[in-house]
Formats: structure tokens, sequence, C-alpha cells
């Protein structure tokens, strides 16, 4: 006789199988990411070990969410618009933990699984100013903080550089091969006040404090590397 999940088994099999798939994602960036291009990682140790993290990443090309995903020290689940999951990239992206987002509404279901990665104490990665762009931090959306004060899991700021600096001969797409990027990890910090309101003005506060963060860190990041 076949028995049910109690209530709470089914989610955690699925988070289970999720961060199972995560670190399979991660072995692949690894090798993808190492093999054919020269990432020169910075402050990778400032990831806390354990423990939910959410890692807030700049996004001026395509490549900047698999090159984390390869260099990070931990597994990561990307919130990815549902764009992304086409054709036979859809169970690939699944397989490997990726949460699937509708950024036209508020996606309960991807804000659920997003909450429950970071319930499990696993690592998130966002892209805060939400689509493609210059990759400056200069207009962020306010799921991050959303998710950082509803969770209170601290924020690491997360800086690629070179990876928009110029096209691949062979692939127009992409940098290009055995091209030097940089991966810069900041020191985690807390969204919130400390006083776990999750009123809208305290989102905003937040979201006005995470990006004052993610600017200066952007802006260290570009001085150490020199990019």
């Amino acid at each position: 006789m076949c028995r049910h999940p109690r209530r709470g088994e089914a989610g955690r099999e699925v988070t289970q199988a999720s961060e199972r798939g995560a670190d399979i994602g991660r072995r692949i960036g690894v090798g993808l990411m190492y093999g054919l291009w020269r990432p020169r990682v910075l402050g990778a140790w400032r990831v806390p070990a354990s423990g939910p993290v959410i890692l807030a990443v700049n996004h001026s090309h395509n490549l900047d969410g698999p090159m984390v995903m390869g260099v990070a020290p931990r597994p990561v689940h990307f919130l990815i618009k549902k764009e992304a999951f086409v054709g036979p990239l859809d169970p690939f992206l699944t397989g490997i933990g990726q949460l699937k987002v509708d950024r036209t509404t508020a996606d309960r279901t991807a804000i659920t699984q997003a909450l429950d990665v970071l319930a499990a104490g696993g690592v998130l990665g966002i892209f805060p100013e939400g689509t493609r762009g210059e990759g400056d931090f200069a207009s962020l959306r306010a799921g991050l903080a959303y998710f950082a004060v509803r969770s209170g899991a601290p924020i690491v700021p997360v800086a690629v550089l070179g990876s928009s600096d110029r096209p691949g001969r062979l692939i127009k797409a992409l940098p290009p091969l055995r091209s030097r990027v940089d991966v810069v990890f900041g020191d985690p910090f807390a969204a919130g006040d400390g006083s776990g309101r999750r009123t809208r003005k305290a989102l905003d506060e937040a979201t006005e404090r995470i990006q004052k963060q993610l600017t200066r860190h952007l802006e260290n990041a570009r001085r150490l590397t020199g990019r």
C-alpha cells in the first residue's frame, strides 16, 4: 500500500532534490567556466560556509549567472526569467536547481520556491536589477529586499567584471575564449533595520540600504581589479 507523505515531507523532498541538482550544476559550471575562460575570483571566503545566503549579482551579460554558479564556494539557486526556460534548457535548468520566475507578475510559485531554498539553509542568487543592463546596480527592484527581510538571510554582493568588455571572435555572444573574467565577492550584510518590519516603507528603506551597499561594493571591485 502506498503511503502518502505527511505535511512538509513533499516540500523537503523537493528542496533536497533541488539542492542535489544545484550541486551538479556547480560542478558543470566549474568545468565550463574554468575550461573556457580564466576566472579570477576574489573574496569567495566571505560567503558564509553554511546557512541561508543571498548573492546579489550585477548583470551585464548572459555569462554572469553561469560564471557565479561555477566559481561560488557553494551551490547556487538563481531566480531566472521564464523566457530562458525554452526547449531542452527547461528541464536542464530545472534539473540543476534553478528557479523559473515570471517577471510580469507576482509569481507566487517562484517566491515560495526561493523562500524554501533559504529556509533550507541554501544559497539564492538574484540579479537585483531585474534584467540585463549596464550592471551598475543603478536601479533595483524590490524583490531582493523582500527576500532578505522576509528570510533574515544576509546579502553578499557580487561583482562580475569583464564579461561584457568585448565580444569573442568565434562566438560574438560570448566573451573571447580564455579571456579573464573577474568575480569579486563582498562582505555579507543585513538588509533590514533589525525591527522585523515588512511594511512597504520598511522594504523601500531596505532597498535604499541595499543599493548603497551594492554600489559601494562595485566601486571597490572596480578599483581592486582595475576594470
